[in-house]
Formats: C-alpha cells, sequence, structure tokens
C-alpha cells in the first residue's frame, strides 16, 4: 500500500512541475535572469510557484508533525542538529550553481526526463555521478562534522 501512496504523490508532484513549468530550464534559467543578463526577459511567474509550495509544505509539516508517527514508517526523520558544518554549507552552494547553470534542481530534472530531453539525460548522469562521489568523499573524510551517509543510516 504504502508503495501505491508513494507513486501517486510523486506523479501528482511531477504533473505540478511540468504544469508549472518548473521542468523547463529556459523558463528557470529566465526566472533567475533578475538583471536581465541572459536572455534579457526576467520571468517571475516561478516566484509564485515557490511561494505556493512553501505554503503547503509549512502547513503539511504543521499539521503532519502534529501526528503520533508517520503512515508508512516507524518515526518521523527530522534534523534536531542546528550546528552548521562543511555539508550544511557546501551541499546548497553547489546545489544552487548548478541550478542557476544549467536550470534544473533534482526533481525537475527527473520529471524532464519524461520529456526525452538530452539535457535530463546529462544532469541526471551527473547528478547520480556528483551523489556516488559526495557518498564516497563522506566515508572517507576525516573532517569534523563530515559524517558519511552509511554511518548515519547505521546510528
Amino acid at each position: 500500500m504504502a508503495i501505491i501512496a508513494q507513486f501517486f504523490i510523486g506523479l501528482i508532484f511531477g504533473l505540478g512541475l511540468a504544469l508549472s513549468g518548473m521542468s523547463d530550464p529556459a523558463k528557470v534559467l529566465n526566472f533567475l535572469d533578475l538583471g536581465g543578463i541572459g536572455s534579457g526577459s526576467w520571468d517571475p511567474s516561478l516566484a509564485f510557484v515557490m511561494a505556493g509550495a512553501v505554503a503547503v509544505t509549512l502547513a503539511g509539516y504543521k499539521w503532519v508533525l502534529k501526528r503520533p508517527g508517520p503512515l508508512f514508517g516507524e518515526k518521523f526523520h527530522v534534523p534536531t542538529s542546528r550546528e552548521l558544518d562543511v555539508r550544511i554549507v557546501a551541499g546548497p552552494a553547489i546545489f544552487g550553481l548548478g541550478w542557476g547553470l544549467v536550470g534544473f534542481c533534482p526533481g525537475p530534472a527527473l520529471t524532464a526526463l519524461g520529456f526525452g530531453t538530452r539535457a535530463a539525460v546529462i544532469f541526471v548522469a551527473a547528478m547520480i555521478a556528483g551523489m556516488l562521489l559526495a557518498r564516497w568523499l563522506a566515508s572517507r573524510s576525516s573532517l569534523p562534522g563530515i559524517v558519511s551517509p552509511i554511518d548515519q543510516l547505521e546510528a
């Protein structure tokens, strides 16, 4: 039952990304082009998509976290640490650079795979390679604050 619910949630999410234009890198890059440096046609429409997503997420968190536990899991996995480390700063910075350079982030890129665009295929392949590289580096790292994702699962 859980896998069916997750499938439909993902399907609705993907449809929302496609309908809003978030899976079109040109639309995203036009949104990020505040100074008119690129194509010169700033498109503010994605701000409304993001505002809607933040509102739904905020309401969802407030509603869901009042429950004694998740429907399809043993417990909620909510971060408890308030400490900043290298991963907390570097991860979003790399994400933002990638989003600004190519106009894709993970969800919309996976949605765009359904359209068969070469750019989406290249991005997703690079994303997977980057995830594997990050996991490998984290497992070999001796930097303080760097914890391997595998170590986190075992904890």
